[in-house]
């Protein structure tokens, strides 16, 4: 008997709890899990990224775990995490504000796991089928929600909207995410002539944007959108397909606008939002966003080193907070909705170099060709704009969003290199 079967015997003859590819499916499973609850509830998502930590542990080699910690891609997100607990010792905040600030960062301790446990896994394809399949009923729930809206769990507001959990912005971005990633298997199955499997996908791909057209959609989404195309039309279009695909999505385009008022109505807000807080100080959307972002570089200017310290931010707000009600110069917030302004704030120019050391790493992790390189690439494409509006990272929905787009897709990408290098005959000795 050769070595490999015995050990596979040997494994298959431990009992189910000492049997490390017992452990390993049950580590895809509980993150195909994550994936499906992630669109409907953040409980769930908790839990299930709990149980994935505890039923990855059994399988890791220590030592080549350990190795795979000192590459940038994994311990990059370590070292947000060690940054905001250290600053704790140095923020004037309640220890309570601190320690909740904390939070935010510890699902990226995850990562690291995933991207481990996938370079090993060969069901990472598994995650991205059930994240699909969970937001496409979603998107199906929240056109019944908006025909119905009493079969939403949201107050009567979000259910006229056709938000069934959760909130619009959430939504937006799982739609935008699947309709955008699906273009590089459509474009795939094309050139192969597979063409009802393309139709079918084509399909899925526009009740998306149809539902966010007809729907709600969030403004995020509307200026990530032309952005995350723009990168896939510049990898894998000719400019000849690329400005076929422009005209048609121009009267794609032309069409909703003139046919769907809340799509005019979520584009009209930005120009009177602007004018609302500039002329009366009201607090819009995008007039609070402006005075988050304009008072955070003013903390920022004040401590640009290591910042003002872990949960600092609210404290910092208040202190130069107006008195008038109601306005955007009194109102107090956490979070600047900007996740560099968000990170400058509490940790200075040596977080905001980890944060986008982070970004740096994972795009040039999924340089390569092929579906996961796409999908990998396309949620840190997302994740960096929207970013730009929130921030996505420490957010629980989008932040897990991110965790799980480049584990899973990060470690499958890990995989076929090392599976590639692997395959390759070694050069033959020169006599």
């Amino acid at each position: 008997m050769s070595t490999a079967a015995g050990v596979s015997t040997a494994g298959e003859a431990l009992p189910a709890w000492r049997n490390p590819a017992a452990w390993a499916k049950a580590a895809d499973i509980v993150a195909v899990l994550i994936a499906l609850s992630l669109p409907w509830s953040t409980s769930l998502v908790g839990i299930f990224g709990a149980l994935f930590v505890l039923v990855v542990a059994p399988t890791l080699d220590l030592k080549s775990f350990l190795q795979s910690l000192q590459r940038p891609i994994a311990a990059l997100p370590i070292a947000l995490f060690v940054l905001a607990v250290v600053g704790m010792l140095w923020s004037d905040a309640a220890w309570g504000a601190r320690t909740y600030a904390v939070s935010p960062t510890a699902k990226l301790l995850v990562l690291p796991l995933l991207l481990y446990h996938f370079e090993r896994s060969t069901r990472g394809m598994w995650v991205f089928v059930a994240f699909l399949i969970s937001c496409t009923l979603l998107m199906v729930m929240s056109w019944l929600v908006f025909l119905q809206p009493g079969l939403s769990l949201k107050p009567p507001i979000d259910a006229e909207r056709g938000i069934f959990v959760k909130n619009y912005i959430d939504q937006s971005q799982e739609f935008t995410l699947c309709a955008v990633a699906l273009a590089y298997p459509i474009v795939t199955l094309l050139r192969a002539k597979k063409f009802v499997l393309a139709g079918v996908l084509v399909a899925i791909a526009l009740s998306f944007f149809v539902n966010m057209a007809f729907v709600i959609v969030s403004r995020t989404a509307l200026v990530t959108v032309p952005v995350m195309f723009a990168v896939f039309a510049l990898l894998h279009l000719r400019w000849r397909s690329i400005l076929a695909i422009v005209a048609a999505a121009m009267v794609l385009a032309g069409i909703a606008w003139q046919t769907s008022p809340q799509l005019r109505r979520t584009a009209e807000t930005f120009s009177r939002d602007y004018r609302l807080y500039k002329e009366e100080n009201r607090p819009t959307s995008i007039g609070l966003r402006l005075e988050y972002w304009r008072k955070s570089l003013g903390f920022f200017a004040a401590a640009p080193l290591i910042g003002h310290g872990t949960g600092s931010t609210r404290g910092l707000f208040e202190q130069v907070a107006t008195k008038e009600a109601h306005t955007a110069t009194s109102d107090v917030i956490g979070n600047p909705h900007n996740q560099t302004l968000n990170i400058a704030v509490q940790w200075g120019i040596v977080g905001v170099a980890i944060l986008y050391a982070i970004w740096f790493w994972h795009l040039t992790l999924f340089r390569g060709e092929g579906l996961v390189d796409w999908i990998g690439l396309l949620v840190v494409v997302q994740n960096i704009f929207t970013s730009l509006f929130n921030s996505h990272i420490f957010d629980f929905h989008e932040g897990w969003m991110y965790v799980l787009g480049v584990g899973v897709a990060g470690g499958m990408v890990l995989k076929a290199k090392s599976d590639g290098a692997a395959a390759k005959p070694a050069n033959p000795v020169s006599p």
